[in-house]
Parts: structure tokens; sequence; C-alpha cells
């Protein structure tokens, strides 16, 4: 059996959706397994077992209709006779119809039933830890009675020569990964998933006054000027402890780096995603407007921790959070200042590292 798997979305959850690659292996254990992403994922699935090939989708296809419609023809070609659509928008509607697959599964909507042979339901309330992106994505695969006794949880490959050289990498910047580091994502993909830099900066005070552990910013280059801001805004001693222009050229690097971290702190996103798959610990803050139980994988309150607004102000929502409070988010993150995070972040903190004394 050929299989496509389509995940024409963020970084996230193309590494979420590898759940689904694992899942189709052990139901077909003789198939072959294609992942088709867009070309900046391509780093994060890099090594990963559970597919045969990647099947890139380049920007070029979004551009041109000519381009597109002959990568279409392409698809054609492969002959697959499956197609798994998790991203079930127009572009992946069009892969799957022009397949030609004979079996052709995805989320259900108004118009899916049209398109494809298979349409599954998505259920808004978790089995289990998992949450709801494990479960329904497991739900395109295998049936409703197996979804709690059979989750998988996204995993990223690193080689031995990454790891090393990541660990150079941080030597030659003076930090020994003997110490604790901790990696802060201080920006979220955009103004409307990051926490005020006011309400971040006293976050990161927080956790160099505890752990004293050396402390890394995730961000890229475009994102430097945003990202000093912060910077500027911590305590002097806490500037200390942080290396701010030490930072991957590469998602790869990345990855590579936080392989090394004793934990990732800061706002929901990618970054949280790629540190539960190298198993790094977290505590995550979520944007007012995030289902939190769709995205809060693996959560049991040791290892990995999070809080929302409407856990501190639950009157703040007269419904629970959804993508309709998207254009209030940097408002009511106005309410969620640090002083509402730090006592929760303070217990993970001293549980995570056994620091008694600031109990």
């Amino acid at each position: 059996m050929k299989i496509l798997v389509v995940q024409q979305k963020m970084i996230g959850d193309v590494l979420t959706s590898t759940v689904i690659c694992e899942s189709l292996k052990k139901e077909y254990p003789d198939s072959i397994v294609d992942y088709l992403v867009y070309s900046n994922a391509k780093p994060v699935i890099k090594n990963n077992p559970f597919f045969d090939n990647i099947i890139e989708f380049k920007q070029e296809y979004r551009d041109s209709k000519k381009a597109l419609y002959r990568f279409l023809k392409q698809i054609r070609k492969e002959k697959y006779d499956m197609v798994i659509d998790a991203f079930g928008k127009l572009e992946s509607n069009l892969i799957a119809l022009f397949s030609g697959a004979p079996e052709r599964i995805s989320f259900y909507k108004w118009y899916t039933q049209l398109l494809y042979t298979q349409v599954i339901h998505r259920k808004s309330e978790p089995l289990t830890n998992a949450s709801t992106a494990i479960e329904n994505r497991l739900r395109l695969i295998i049936p409703e009675h197996r979804i709690a006794s059979e989750i998988l949880k996204p995993k990223i490959f690193l080689d031995k020569e990454e790891i090393a050289t990541a660990k150079e990498f941080l030597a030659s910047n003076g930090i020994n990964c003997n110490d604790p580091l901790i990696m802060i994502s201080v920006l979220g993909s955009e103004e409307r998933k990051t926490l005020p830099p006011k309400y971040m900066a006293k976050i990161i005070d927080e956790v160099a006054g505890i752990t004293e552990a050396n402390i890394l910013f995730n961000y890229i280059p475009s994102q430097e000027k945003e990202a000093k801001a912060i910077y500027d805004l911590t305590l002097p001693r806490t500037q200390q402890r942080i290396h701010f222009n030490v930072y991957a050229k590469s998602l790869r690097g990345f990855i590579a780096i936080l392989f090394h971290c004793n934990a990732l702190i800061g706002n929901e996103g990618g970054a949280v995603n790629m540190a539960k798959a190298l198993d790094v610990p977290t505590f995550t803050i979520f944007s007012p407007w995030i289902v939190k139980k769709d995205w809060n994988m693996f959560e049991d309150g040791v290892e990995h921790d999070s809080i929302h607004l409407v856990d501190v102000r639950p009157d703040l929502f007269t419904q629970p959070p959804n993508k309709a409070l998207k254009d209030r988010a940097i408002e009511l993150y106005q309410h969620f200042s640090s002083e509402s995070i730090i006592p929760k972040l303070k217990n993970y903190l001293v549980q995570l590292f056994n620091n008694d004394e600031f109990s």
C-alpha cells in the first residue's frame, strides 16, 4: 500500500502530525508512507523513520498555477492508494482529488463529504493528557475505541554529530552543559500569541532568580529588535545570566541546542512542541484566544505544565477560549500580568529543579 499524508501548515503542526505517519506504519507495516509538507518544515522531521519520503510543497506551487498543476500531475503519477489530509484547505483538497487515490480521508467540514471517501469528526474534549491535537489526528487512522490506548507522541530525531556540534557551540560561548540551561520562548509567531514584553521580562527575572541558570532566548534574526526590548526590561542581575547573542543559524541547529536545555519556558508555539518531542520539560504561557486543551500536550503538572488567562481570570470569558477571541487577544493580554503567572511558574520551577529553599 502506498499512502500520502498531507500537512501543509506551521512547524508545530507538521511535527504533531508525524503521529499519523507512525500510526500508519503500525497499521500497515509493509506500506510506503510519504509526508507532504512546506519546505520550511523539513528540518523538524529530518531522520524520522515513520515515513519513507518527504514530498516538498514549494512556494512556487502557491505562486504559479502552472507550477501547481505540474506538481499535481506528479502526485497523480505516484498512484497512491490512500491520502490522509490533515490540513483540509484548498491546496490539500486539490492534492487529494488529483491523486486519484481510491481512499481519501480528512476532517469533517460542510463540503468535505463531496471530496473525500471518509470524513472524521473532531472531538472537542480529550480522552487523555495527549490533547485533542494528538487524539484527533489519530482518529484519521484508528477507530474511536482504540484512541486512548494507542496514543503516540511526536518525536524529533537528532544524530550524534548534531548533538555534539551544539554542545561545542555552547561551550565556545561560555556555556557549560553541566550547568542549568533554560530556553525562553520570548516571542510568539505573532503579537496576538505573545505575552506583553513588560510581563515577559518579569517572568525571566523570576526564572533567573529561582534557578540561577544560564538563559537563552529563542528568536530569529528578524525578531532581534523585539527580543532585545524584552532583554532591556530585565534586571541587571538577570542580564548577566542571559546569553542574548547565542542562537542557532538554522532550525536544525536550534533543535540541537534545545536538546541540551533543562527546560523551555514561554509563549505557546512550535518551540514548545519541539521541546516536548525532545523530552525537554516545558512551561507554556497560552495566548488568550488559543484553546488550551487542544495543545497542552502530555501535561502532567511536573515536567510539562502551562497557564492560560482563563485559569486566573475566568470572569473575562463568557465562553471557553476560541478563535472568536482572536481580535481581542492583545486587549486580554493586558489582564495576563506576570503576577498572575509567577505563582504557578514558581511551583513548577521549584519542583523541576528540586530547589526546596524556594518552596
